[in-house]
């Protein structure tokens, strides 16, 4: 029996306004299928409920350094990162641990060094905190978040840049 190849790392570039359907896409499955074993079905069908604005999810990709990660050309998976903050990381639950999430993030680390931010934040849900732990991400505090009476936990993580 022969090892399975890992996948080639993904290509990324900026977000452009014909990513939206998709990235739409990409979020909402990422919630409904990788968080199962971190939240229960209120929680998912919530946090769903509440991502279901693309028009607002347009607006957060405009707003901040938004990466669009691809593969063979097509759209896989997101970040956005805004004022010191990872304010969005989604990737399609097919590529999940694949490598996909930790090229986005790397990317808006060397980014924000190279535009002297000290450290990056992000309120890592708990299904993406073992991915920030393992980058070296340091758990600051426990935050919940409500969507319409369900709650959600998040922890709030930082690392510091390197100069």
């Amino acid at each position: 029996m022969t090892a399975r190849a890992a996948p080639p790392p993904p290509s990324l570039r900026p977000y452009l306004p014909d990513d939206l359907p998709l990235l739409y896409e990409i979020r909402l499955s990422a919630i409904e299928e990788l968080t199962a074993d971190d939240y229960d079905d209120p929680q998912r069908r919530a946090w769903a409920e509440a991502a279901s604005d693309e028009e607002e999810l347009g607006a957060t990709l405009k707003s901040g350094l938004s990466i669009v990660a691809l593969r063979e050309g097509a759209a896989i998976g997101f970040i956005v990162f805004r004022n010191g903050l990872i304010d969005q990381l989604y990737v399609h639950p097919a590529v999940a641990r694949t490598g996909v999430a930790s090229a986005l993030v790397d990317a808006v680390e060397k980014l924000a060094g190279a535009r002297q931010i000290k450290a990056v934040d992000v309120d890592a849900s708990d299904t993406a905190k073992p991915l920030f732990d393992r980058r070296g991400y340091v758990a600051q505090r426990r935050n919940t978040i409500s969507f319409d009476d369900v709650w959600l936990g998040a922890t709030r993580m930082r690392k510091t840049l390197s100069p």
